[in-house]
């Protein structure tokens, strides 16, 4: 048979990605060419990656109490990149798209059970073969069934799956280069030490790329002793409580229901601690965060190289607290899948800028590649964002397309793709009765009114999801991967807050009368 020539070139284009995962360029050798970059001269680099750390919960982003004085000084001095999305808003996929560039059903870490496939390419490999000194510090958790050393990366320091904020017992250890070396005491503050210490034995012989990847903040949120119970009287009346999220404006079945679950916040994390409680453990946790950024700043300026260092920090994926009577991730709305992410570079832009444009995981490898003066391959989906700051116009994507798979441990979320443009956003689930949703995010930013049936935006809707299919069949997504499940299943509701009873249908799926009147 012949294939269509759009459908070889997809098949074509998978064959090439599949072949990254089967260790067909196992060797450095062997990684498909990235030529030099005319003009742009190799910057050391650092990379900070923090877990669950929402877009806005930041003094600079306004926050109305949170003090982080070095995430803002990145902004002050950098750019801030306010439109930053993550393709899947899950710890493992989205580590996997940064590590690799590609959108998670090409690296098919779907879930944070699945390990990454055998021969996946690694971005800082390239880097590698580049001259550079690689580190990796911290979290890793793409299968965590093991903390070896990963390719890539000269220096390894990293522990099995989410690790723990303190050492859980006497005999605990981190992986230091392949030895076990036991975890002091607080992690946040213990990677930074791991941190700081490497980049003080740096000869400056080699340019440097640095990926400090923290297991704060998530949960169970856990302040270091010296935040605990900072903001334990503040005022938390501004969390949203989900108060519009109501059938009549066709907000979705699953996500009123999901309010008494695991994930909501009648019944967060089973437990009756509820969404102010965790709130504060969890805004507590980031000081150490800050803290972390600080030192590591400060140690650059210590060296001479902090003005000519590209630093860029950014959160795994975001985390709601109380939108649509939420909590955690996973979901399509902005404060799960919308990310913090500052870069600075004194010598290369100036600081105060502020990019409007829609920034993905999958662009922080070809831009951490650009500043090591290579190009980015040509099977990686991301692109590079680092002249932005200096070329605000130039060309960018107009949709950012937006994963996620239904896990049976957490049972909740079902299978969604959305796309995410400037101004409209638009969701559809796989194997669900419910309502599909469209947002205008410049007149709803909080995604509360759905017009997917407001015959005003029948054409934008249509048009959405035939570019939302699009770019899944471009990029290979038309195939849902699938894993055997994994863990224990979260799938508890409370009695007491209504657990026996199910939602109400969203107000466009229930009609008064018979649309048949000649069924037999």
């Amino acid at each position: 048979m012949v294939l269509p020539p759009r459908l070889l070139f997809v098949s074509l284009s998978l064959t090439l990605v599949l072949s990254l995962f089967t260790g067909s360029f196992a060797s450095a050798a062997d990684l498909p060419e990235t030529p030099k970059r005319e003009g742009v001269k190799p910057r050391n680099v650092v990379f900070v990656l923090t877990d669950d750390h929402r877009y806005d919960a930041m003094g600079f982003a306004g926050h109305p109490f949170l003090e982080t004085p070095h995430l803002d000084s990145l902004a002050a001095n950098g750019a801030h990149l306010k439109n930053a999305f993550v393709t899947t808003s899950l710890c493992s996929p989205s580590r996997a798209s940064i590590l690799t560039g590609l959108y998670t059903h090409k690296h098919r870490v779907i879930d944070n059970n699945r390990t990454v496939p055998e021969g996946t390419v690694f971005f800082p490999q390239y880097l590698q073969r580049a001259g550079y000194d690689t580190a990796f510090i911290g979290k890793w958790h793409m299968g965590g069934h093991h903390d070896d050393p990963r390719p890539g990366f000269d220096h390894w320091i990293s522990f099995r799956g989410q690790g723990n904020y303190l050492p859980p017992g006497p005999n605990y250890t981190l992986n230091v280069n392949g030895e076990r070396v036991k975890q002091k005491g607080y992690i946040t503050d213990e990677l930074t030490d791991y941190a700081v210490d490497w980049l003080k034995q740096r000869n400056g012989d080699k340019p440097f790329f640095l990926y400090l990847s923290h297991k704060a903040v998530h949960s169970n949120f856990t302040p270091a002793e010296r935040h605990k119970d900072r903001y334990a009287d503040v005022d938390l009346s501004f969390l949203p409580r989900g108060e519009n999220i109501k059938a009549e404006n066709d907000a979705p079945r699953w996500v009123r229901d999901q309010r008494n679950s695991w994930h909501g916040i009648d019944f967060s994390y089973h437990g009756d601690k509820g969404l102010d409680y965790l709130y504060r453990r969890y805004c507590e946790s980031v000081l150490a965060v800050d803290d972390s950024v600080g030192r590591v700043l400060d140690q650059l300026k210590e060296m001479g190289v902090h003005d000519d260092t590209l630093v860029i920090y950014m959160g795994d994926n975001g985390f709601m607290w109380g939108e649509h009577g939420l909590i955690d991730k996973r979901v399509s709305y902005e404060a799960s899948i919308r990310v913090p992410m500052m870069m600075q570079c004194p010598n290369l832009f100036s600081g105060g800028t502020v990019i409007e444009n829609v920034i993905g995981n999958i662009d922080v490898g070809p831009t951490i590649m650009h500043a090591a003066g290579i190009e980015t391959p040509d099977y990686m989906d991301g692109q590079s964002f680092l002249d932005m700051p200096n070329t605000p116009d130039m060309p960018w994507r107009d949709y950012f397309l937006y994963v996620y798979y239904w896990e049976k441990n957490f049972p909740q979320s079902p299978t969604q793709f959305a796309l995410r443009g400037d101004r409209f956003k638009y969701i559809t689930y796989y194997g669900l009765w419910d309502v599909d949703e469209l947002y205008d995010l410049t007149t709803d930013p909080e995604e509360v009114k759905n017009l997917i049936n407001d015959p005003d935006y029948k054409s934008v809707a249509k048009e959405m999801e035939d570019k939302l299919y699009e770019m899944l069949g471009d990029a290979g997504g038309m195939d849902i991967p699938m894993n055997q499940p994994a863990g224990n299943s979260q799938n508890k509701r409370w009695e007491e807050r209504g657990g026996k009873q199910a939602a109400d249908f969203p107000k466009s799926l229930v009609v008064e009368e018979p649309l048949n009147r000649e069924a037999k």
